[in-house]
């Protein structure tokens, strides 16, 4: 029996070797983090040990990552700057792959703005501003990168990426490179086909209309300033948490439910917008998960409404 275990044993840590030897002659060794905290890597700064982290730099590098994930059962998740993210305090086992800072090209052309998946919406605002286009102010304080933002089509304040996509370049489980346009993506509330297919996005490209620069100048700086008056962005958190509810607000239902500021261990709901789960400074993933159950539990009794996280949760907790 002992003889048996060892030998299972020793087994898995010969595949795990035998995977290792061969993703490292994948990409450069200074972009693969082994047994790298994930917490370093969100923006609720919660996240136990991923086996490996990797950065690609290009499509061609992610299917080979994914081709070797598949071939030997291992693991993968896509992640972009790790805003509306959870990751369990136990980590994530096999790979987690970046998409962020090295694919992150942009080019404006007329009324039109082709990005990378890794560049954050908050420098495609900025670009836009800078060339004179309206049409993404909206999305100037979403904390996320345009690939995130497509897969959930990502809004604020009355503007949702459905709007202004124009189309999408996403790399297949199988690793092809298809161009989808925007209408085939199905866009709906936070939603879209992208997790469903199991497509990851590389690039997409928005229009946007000529307007005057000092008017959205302004209507960046308006919405600015209502996200800092009015959003707990002085804690770490994961964005919104929890999806709008129709016919609802998920703020106003929780804080009638009397439960502004109610916390479990480090995870507090925000007493400035009760919508948002923050970490108040030692908060597990744990902490965050039994809150958001008890949260959606009591609203449900309460209020008769259930409300959904928004929140993507990985790993293992």
């Amino acid at each position: 029996m002992i003889n048996r275990i060892e030998n299972e044993e020793k087994q898995e840590i010969d595949m795990k070797s035998k995977f290792e030897n061969e993703l490292f002659t994948l990409i450069d060794k200074e972009r693969i983090l082994k047994d790298e905290p994930m917490k370093n890597h969100t923006t609720f700064r919660i996240g136990g040990p991923a086996d490996y982290f990797v950065r690609p730099n290009n499509a061609e590098e992610i299917a080979l990552i994914i081709g070797l994930c598949r071939r030997e059962k291992t693991p993968y998740y896509i992640v972009g700057n790790g805003s509306n993210l959870l990751v369990g305090d136990k980590g994530c086992r096999g790979v987690v792959i970046q998409i962020f800072k090295s694919m992150n090209q942009i080019e404006v052309s007329d009324n039109m703005i082709a990005a990378g998946a890794g560049r954050s919406l908050a420098q495609i605002a900025s670009a836009a501003l800078g060339s004179g286009l309206t049409g993404f102010e909206f999305a100037a304080g979403i904390p996320g990168t345009l690939g995130g933002a497509v897969v959930m089509n990502a809004g604020a304040y009355g503007g949702e990426m459905k709007d202004v996509l124009v189309s999408v370049d996403v790399l297949t489980k199988e690793g092809k490179i298809l161009t989808l346009q925007a209408e085939e993506l199905k866009l709906g509330y936070r939603t879209s086909i992208v997790p469903t297919e199991g497509y990851i996005v590389l690039s997409a490209r928005i229009a946007l209309s000529g307007g005057k620069k000092d008017e959205i100048r302004a209507k960046m700086e308006e919405l600015r300033e209502k996200r800092v008056t009015k959003q707990p962005l002085e804690y770490p958190s994961a964005g919104s948490t929890f999806k709008r509810p129709e016919g609802y607000f998920a703020g106003k239902l929780i804080q009638d439910t009397g439960l502004k500021g109610f916390s479990v261990g480090g995870a507090q709901v925000s007493e400035k917008h009760c919508g948002f789960v923050i970490n108040t400074g030692n908060a597990t993933a744990a902490d965050v998960q039994s809150l958001i159950g008890e949260v959606i539990d009591r609203v449900r009794k309460t209020t008769n409404v259930t409300l959904e996280p928004e929140v993507k949760q990985i790993g293992e907790f």
